[in-house]
């Protein structure tokens, strides 16, 4: 393994590390929330009257910042190494894994962790376990 030093980008990554840890922050002393995006969105399926339009906001804001950030820079181009067949099956399994695990990496990762919650701990290691082994095998041994 090798890292392509002209694509390392530390700056913008911490950047973007500090402005997710604040917002999660904000989110969760402003409104005693965990921002959780499979809970959020989960809510949306299971509408509780005042539930509703915060968590539309929070998916719309979601939705609506890479266009904001696109009238500043360009946005980066996606590569997808996968076929649309295989993007819905990892989104499916994805869906069932977060649900099963009550939660998804942004409420057990980030905000669980910052929480020193040991739910959160376990769940995030198992999913990067489990993501590990996911791309030794589909890369390393099925050669996909």
């Amino acid at each position: 393994m090798s890292i392509a030093w002209n694509e390392f980008t530390p700056w913008s990554a911490l950047a973007g590390g500090l402005l997710i840890g604040l917002a999660a922050a904000m989110f969760v002393l402003l409104n005693g929330r965990i921002a959780g995006i499979s809970g959020i969105i989960g809510g949306l399926f299971k509408p509780i009257k005042g539930e509703v339009t915060w968590r539309a906001v929070f998916v719309l804001g979601l939705i609506g910042s890479p266009w904001l950030y696109a009238l500043f820079a360009a946005l980066p181009q996606p590569r997808i190494d996968a076929s649309f067949g295989a993007l819905v099956i990892a989104g499916l399994l994805v869906g069932v894994g977060t649900r099963y695990g009550s939660g998804c990496t942004s409420g057990h990762g980030v905000c669980g962790l910052a929480r020193l919650s040991p739910r959160s701990m376990v769940a995030t290691v198992a999913f990067m376990a489990a993501g590990f082994a996911t791309v030794f095998v589909t890369r390393h041994l099925l050669g996909i």
